[in-house]
């Protein structure tokens, strides 16, 4: 063989090499790129972008250009590499051949090219799209055969391809998304998308205000107490009963009050007449369902009643708001008001903190499903009442009981979390 034949079979045989290296780097790149961050380019008209989606509508008609083109291009290098060989060594060449084209072309036209794309599938896809878009158009009729025998075959065995799915995040995989986007978005918009996630999966009971925390007025005490806690309300809106909540009369608008006061028109019967009608709903009502319920009603303050009607507690629109977007008045949403952190690594918390808050504040993973308070969980967990100090482990965090107030914690020191060997030990 002449040295002009050699060095054009060469420079044939490094074309293939990259050609294969091409068609790897394409089908990885188009495979792996991020289909939500395409969808939006192609929304805002991004060329490149459009046309991989049109290609991915029909995954199977890209994949058969590229694998026509990339088992083309390995057989003819691994001929032409067999060629050159026998040249050059004889019968030796021929078995040597095989072996050398196959760590060639799994080094520079399989594993690397295929590692690139991985690495930055959308500048690949985004790069190898227009020449296959054109290979596409020259060889249909080849790649519509190939996948008409192809798509046959799948249909043997169930399989029916037809245009690409569009793939559909469930909420805990978009809780993952927004996870991950950390750095990416602020910690405030993280921290209410992440709320907004879980708003479906909420009921009132999870946000209420417990009924032994319930401020309203009982129509049997003394005027001038009444009067007092009109004058002295921070609310503008009080529950009216007799003896016990249970016994609710009504819903004073404080304003109202005020007026008839301004008047010099305020007494005991003319507050049960300006008294409003109560809104009650179940505890286990979803907060999006009470959230568009209270839209409905014009409504902004519900009392919440367990099954057998006996008042559990109260919800505003507001409680449903701050579920949504954090307490309100602060600038990241935290319930660090109540958890005081110590000099030896310890937090003295609140009894009364809400479990799911807290799991959202120091990132732990206390149970949900049964009490809302940190309080109820643990006595829950002990199964009796406990006295001050008492000490236990719960969910792998060392708790010790400072303070007990009605049968209820007032206040725990939760050291740092243990390991699952420090616990056994």
């Amino acid at each position: 063989m002449g040295h002009l034949n050699t060095g054009m079979l060469l420079l044939f045989l490094l074309l293939l090499v990259l050609t294969s290296a091409f068609f790897s780097a394409s089908e990885t790149g188009i495979m792996a790129v991020n289909r939500y961050r395409l969808r939006h380019l192609a929304r805002q008209k991004h060329a490149s972008a459009t046309q991989v989606s049109r290609l991915l509508q029909r995954p199977d008609r890209i994949l058969g250009v590229i694998l026509i083109g990339n088992t083309f291009a390995n057989v003819l290098a691994s001929a032409i590499a067999t060629i050159l060989f026998e040249a050059w060594l004889g019968d030796l060449g021929l078995v040597l051949a095989p072996f050398v084209m196959t760590f060639v072309l799994l080094l520079f036209a399989e594993i690397t090219p295929k590692t690139v794309a991985a690495m930055y599938s959308q500048q690949v896809a985004f790069i190898t799209v227009w020449p296959l878009r054109a290979l596409l158009t020259v060889f249909y009729p080849v790649v519509w055969v190939a996948n008409g025998l192809s798509n046959t075959l799948l249909k043997v065995f169930g399989v029916r391809v037809g245009k690409h799915h569009v793939d559909r995040l469930n909420s805990e995989e978009l809780r993952t998304v927004v996870l991950e986007s950390k750095g990416r978005i602020s910690d405030l918009h993280q921290d209410m998308l992440l709320r907004i996630l879980d708003f479906q999966n909420i009921t009132v009971d999870d946000v209420m205000i417990p009924r032994n925390e319930v401020i309203g007025i009982d129509l049997n005490q003394d005027w001038q107490e009444i009067l007092d806690i009109i004058s002295n309300s921070h609310f503008t809106r009080l529950p009216l009963y007799e003896d016990d909540i249970d016994n609710l009369r009504g819903l004073l608008h404080v304003k109202d009050a005020v007026k008839l006061m301004v008047k010099n028109e305020l007494n005991l019967q003319t507050l049960r007449a300006t008294a409003r009608e109560i809104y009650f709903i179940p505890e286990n009502t979803p907060l999006h369902t009470q959230l568009m319920n209270f839209r409905k009603e014009k409504g902004h303050l519900a009392m919440v009643v367990d099954e057998y009607g006996g008042v559990q507690g109260l919800v505003t629109v507001e409680d449903l708001v701050e579920e949504l977007i954090g307490e309100l008045g602060t600038e990241i949403p935290t319930v660090s008001h109540l958890v005081q952190t110590m000099d030896d690594g310890s937090m003295v918390v609140d009894g009364s903190v809400n479990i799911r808050e807290l799991n959202r504040l120091m990132e732990w993973n206390l149970p949900t499903d049964g009490p809302k308070t940190l309080s109820g969980l643990i006595i829950e967990y002990l199964e009796w009442i406990p006295e001050e100090p008492t000490c236990l482990i719960l969910q792998h965090h060392p708790m010790e009981i400072l303070e007990l107030q009605d049968n209820m914690v007032k206040s725990v020191k939760i050291f740092p979390r243990l390991a699952v060997s420090q616990e056994r030990s």
